[in-house]
């Protein structure tokens, strides 16, 4: 199954990036739309919200009872005010790439695949501020539970830490490309 939803997101990632230009300001429901162009052909349930609580090594999520009304205040205070992502400062950038991701992940508002869909939101977000599509591999790999530990620090307000992991990622980015 890994290997299907892998395939699906690059084939995602190439509808999306056609789709959503330099200027768009992303909503709640452009990212219940990706995860459905995402994952649609695979379960029924994609680009809906969970119906279900979920957690992940003893972390719990936001229950889904308060999914909609979280995903609507993420709308208002999060995509409203860091999309389009055009700073003129690539610290600004960070920032945005970080907060937004931290934040959905912490909503986790879809049964499954929320870390890969904020990525790929990520990835549109470094497009709109000139950025090159940006390689995920780290996050992956050594660097797994850094990520984690970033997400983590999410729930303080503390975006630093994610900041730091997009800088490389970005750093690295650049050099493939």
């Amino acid at each position: 199954m890994d290997n299907t939803e892998t395939s699906a997101l690059g084939k995602a990632l190439d509808i999306l990036v056609r789709r959503f230009n330099e200027n768009h300001q992303f909503t709640a429901s452009d990212l219940c739309d990706c995860h459905r162009i995402w994952l649609g052909d695979i379960y029924a349930w994609a680009g809906n919200y969970r119906q279900v609580n979920v957690s992940k090594d003893d972390f719990l999520f936001a229950a889904a009872a308060h999914i909609p009304s979280l995903m609507q205040q993420f709308e208002r205070d999060v995509l409203a005010r860091l999309t389009p992502c055009r700073f003129p400062t690539r610290q600004e950038v960070l920032r945005a790439l970080a907060e937004t991701h931290v934040e959905l992940v912490l909503i986790h508002p879809f049964r499954d695949g929320n870390g890969r869909l904020g990525r790929l939101i990520s990835t549109l977000m470094a497009l709109q501020a000139g950025l090159p599509l940006l390689h995920f591999h780290l996050l992956t790999g050594e660097k797994k539970g850094a990520y984690f530990g970033a997400i983590q620090a999410g729930m303080d307000k503390a975006y630093a830490p994610m900041e730091q992991l997009f800088a490389e990622i970005i750093a690295e980015s650049l050099a493939a490309s």
